[in-house]
């Protein structure tokens, strides 16, 4: 993550569009099932802080460019700091129903694409 910010987001929404491999679809579905609901931290509510995440980058993902505010840049580089500082611990082994992968897919990205 650059850091930069060029006054309009293009940076964030660059690096968040870079961290986030998941399409809409593809996380929504991922939200629904009971493995993203079986990891990460709850905030109290009793749902993880993660899947809260993913339902709101769903959100931004349906917004255009002009239309993002600044609250909306914050989560993004809030993600994008997420995705990158994990993508660090990766486990070894196969990782294809591992935590540390379901907790990525809640953020919006699955390490297991290409």
């Amino acid at each position: 993550m650059s850091g930069k910010n060029d006054g309009t987001g293009e940076d964030t929404v660059g690096e968040f569009h870079e961290a986030v491999n998941m399409s809409p679809k593809e996380l929504r579905e991922w939200l629904a099932t009971d493995a993203s609901r079986s990891v990460g931290q709850s905030d109290g509510s009793g749902e993880s802080v993660g899947h809260a995440s993913g339902r709101r980058i769903v959100e931004l993902l349906a917004k255009k460019k002009g239309e993002l505010t600044e609250d909306d840049l914050a989560h993004m580089r809030k993600v994008v700091g997420y995705v990158h500082r994990h993508l660090g611990q990766r486990p070894s082994g196969d990782i294809t129903e591992s935590r540390w992968r379901y907790s990525l897919m809640n953020w919006g990205h699955d390490p297991a694409s290409s």
